[in-house]
């Protein structure tokens, strides 16, 4: 049996790259929902109800050509054919500025809304992640009254939550987005690592396990990659 192609520090930013960011992204919405977020489905049902829409023209349009002929609906046709560009010319703007990375949009337990996008670049292995947050309206101010927006933006390498294996570490991830999003590190405080006046980190046990067990792989992997390259020297 062949095998498993091994995801290591080396080729992060090879063909696996798409792999480490989908992994990455579905990882927000299950996190944040355990934590009773709560996830607003608005981008990713337009987008569906876009697609599944020029798919329904396209269908009908094939039928009916089938049963009635090409003269007798042309003009009607026509008319799909415009209407199927249109939804798809819909789709692809609602993609690319509308949700425009959009991986995650709800309301945290406090009331404020939170938005989440993520993007990498070509052959970079780097997490870029921007939290948009709106706190909840005050009752002082009303329901009506506009709130400002705060906005976090993370650049993280992929290998702080990927071990050498290319095994995704939820630890880690989860304490990242924790430790930077005060929302977030409000609804799951264990997971929140803050730095005391001596530079230590304060994090629970099952988190300092794994960042130790990620690390000690990563050191073990090196160490063997330098043997193996000491012996072809000699």
């Amino acid at each position: 049996m062949a095998s498993q192609e091994r995801i290591t520090v080396h080729n992060l930013a090879g063909k696996f790259l798409p792999y480490l960011k989908n992994t990455s992204d579905d990882a927000i919405p299950n996190y944040l929902n355990s934590l009773k977020f709560r996830q607003d489905h608005g981008l990713v049902d337009t987008r569906l109800a876009l697609g599944y829409g020029a798919f329904a023209v396209a269908g009908a349009c094939f039928l009916w050509d089938y049963k009635f002929g090409f003269e007798e609906t042309k003009w009607l046709t026509a008319g799909a054919v415009a209407l199927y560009s249109l939804l798809n010319g819909l789709l692809t703007y609602w993609i690319a500025y509308v949700e425009a990375g959009t991986v995650y949009q709800g309301t945290a337990p406090d009331g404020s809304k939170i938005s989440i996008a993520t993007s990498t670049k070509k052959n970079v292995p780097i997490y870029n992640v921007k939290i948009t947050l709106t706190p909840p309206a005050s009752k002082e101010k009303g329901k009506g009254a506009k709130q400002e927006k705060k906005t976090i933006e993370l650049a993280r390498p992929f290998t702080k939550w990927f071990d050498v294996q290319g095994h995704f570490v939820a630890p880690p991830f989860q304490t990242m987005l924790a430790t930077s999003v005060p929302v977030i590190g409000k609804a799951d405080p264990k997971r929140a690592v803050v730095t005391d006046d001596s530079g230590l980190m304060n994090a629970d046990a099952a988190t300092l396990d794994a960042l130790l067990a990620s690390s000690s792989e990563a050191t073990g992997a090196d160490a063997t990659a330098g043997k193996k390259t000491k012996r072809r020297k000699a």
